[in-house]
């Protein structure tokens, strides 16, 4: 308790330029997809489009990930989309994901009125999972992230679904400088501890320390090593 409330007071002292909360527009980022040692092994591309509310339809925010890298026998092609609420409630996930020969194509809908996330999975593969009032998939739970911690808040241990769910805990470690794109930044590193069915992984993530929390660097593992994703400015 004493270190998360430390964690929230840190954020609190960023400059009150910083506090205006994410996000507030559309965004496009690029990343260089890169080996441990520095080697380049593609490209990565985030991205979040805001849909203002008509008549029939209320605000909504639509985010993508995609992933391109290889290594001599290894590939990685990994494509997601998500569409989610204004406030960061997710309604529908799209999974496209090829590692190596592994293949996996799945949706999951979430249905808030009977509190359940349907998902099915190329081949016919059905199943339902128990949610609450405002579920979080993996790709809106980033974008969640960001706008908690531009307002001085790190998010609870929470489950998310990313096809299976899992559970994530989040550690905010502190302030540090690190080299994106030849220059130093200060940046906040937040360590994600992931518990799985049959994995438990970590995912470092470092954020700019400005109003969108903007995500400059992301070291996740696979199984041929950890990979680490950096911003393009």
């Amino acid at each position: 308790m004493m270190f998360r409330a430390t964690c929230a007071l840190f954020l609190l002292l960023v400059p009150a330029s910083a506090q205006s909360g994410f996000p507030a527009s559309d965004e496009a980022l690029s990343y260089r997809v890169n080996w441990p040692s520095g080697l380049s092994l593609g490209e990565g591309r985030m991205t979040a489009v805001h849909t203002q509310a008509s008549k029939s339809e209320p605000d909504r925010w639509e985010f993508e990930l995609s992933l391109d890298a290889a290594i001599p026998g290894f590939k990685v092609s990994d494509h997601y989309r998500a569409s989610a609420s204004a406030d960061f409630c997710s309604s529908q996930l799209v999974k496209e994901a090829n590692h190596g020969e592994r293949k996996a194509n799945e949706r999951t809908v979430f249905d808030l009125h009977r509190h359940v996330a349907e998902r099915s999975t190329e081949g016919g593969g059905k199943s339902e999972t128990s949610i609450n009032n405002c579920p979080h998939d993996a790709l809106t739970f980033l974008f969640f992230t960001r706008r908690e911690l531009s307002q001085g808040r790190v998010p609870p241990t929470e489950a998310v679904l990313f096809g299976a769910t899992y559970q994530v805990r989040l550690e905010y470690t502190g302030p540090q400088s690190i080299s994106v794109g030849g220059r130093r930044s200060e940046a906040d590193r937040v360590v994600a501890h992931l518990k799985g069915p049959a994995s438990d992984v970590t995912v470092e993530f470092f954020f700019a320390r400005d109003p969108a929390r903007t995500p400059l660097l992301i070291r996740a593992p696979f199984s041929m090593g950890t990979f680490a994703m950096e911003l393009v400015r």
